[in-house]
């Protein structure tokens, strides 16, 4: 009886490691599949889509200087280079050529550490954003006011409108609609002294009264919550964005970042970012 014991016990793994070593190989597995994907450049254009950087704020949308340090290394790291929405739109008719690794990077709403934290931050690794700004936030507290949205202006950062009052347009009867995509786009340019031609819909909510009335006066591109890339076969006033919020207390500052634009590019490379084309 012993020996038989002994046999079972000394003559094949247990389940338990068994299952351990499957578990290993797995992951193992997992890894450098992920490594794999966060080395493939597939065509088309990812757009990042941020809210705040500051340590004053603790929710999903802010991400600390530090943390958005750490996704500015890892974007140069990777090889990316920022252009406009601006940018993308002419590219999508021949243009524009597109650096080798592009990435439009945005930033929703307009708060003031645009000024304070985001733009030299970003100015120091040679790259810029959009901002999107709900205009009549323009000027209260923790928002940015006009001067400084023409100074972030001035230094080649992208403005675009992300209506009057940040709300879903989708809720709203057509005119009052139209009104707040078309009096944001007046009052940017007017203060800011630069026609403006990329909007922001609020919540990602949009329909097809929305998309034929920015078609129809002049704006070139529109942002929405969709995952996803962007190519030339992208409708312009669908194009998708990757949503960063703050990372979780236990993983690194980029793994958030990462894992998105891994999952973007799942989504793209399986055609389920294709959605409303051009």
């Amino acid at each position: 009886m012993s020996t038989e014991r002994g046999i079972a016990a000394g003559g094949r793994p247990s389940l338990t490691k068994r299952l351990l070593k499957a578990l290993a190989v797995t992951l193992l597995a997992a890894a450098a599949a992920f490594l794999a994907l966060e080395q493939y450049t597939p065509d088309g254009v990812p757009i990042l889509e941020y809210h705040k950087v500051n340590n004053r704020d603790n929710d999903e949308w802010t991400l600390t200087t530090d943390d958005f340090a750490a996704h500015l290394e890892y974007l140069s790291e990777q090889g990316y280079s920022t252009i406009s929405t601006e940018q993308f739109a002419r590219y999508q008719i021949g243009a524009f050529k597109l650096p080798p690794k592009p990435i439009i990077v945005t930033f929703d709403d307009g708060y003031d550490d645009m000024l304070d934290n985001m733009a030299p931050m970003m100015e120091a690794v040679g790259m810029r954003s959009t901002i999107y700004m709900v205009v009549n936030y323009v000027g209260l507290p923790h928002y940015l006011d006009w001067s400084d949205l023409n100074r972030l202006r001035r230094r080649g950062f992208e403005l675009g409108s992300h209506t009057a009052n940040h709300i879903p347009v989708t809720d709203m009867e057509p005119l009052p609609a139209f009104d707040e995509a078309k009096y944001s786009r007046l009052l940017l340019w007017w203060y800011a002294n630069k026609r403006v031609t990329a909007f922001s819909y609020p919540e990602g909510k949009y329909d097809d009264r929305i998309v034929t009335y920015l078609k129809e006066n002049d704006y070139l591109t529109a942002v929405t919550g969709e995952t996803g890339y962007n190519t030339t076969t992208t409708s312009p006033y669908h194009l998708r964005r990757v949503n960063i919020t703050r990372p979780a207390k236990y993983l690194p500052s980029t793994a958030g970042l990462r894992i998105r634009l891994a999952r973007a590019k799942i989504w793209h490379i399986f055609g389920w970012d294709i959605g409303e084309e051009r």
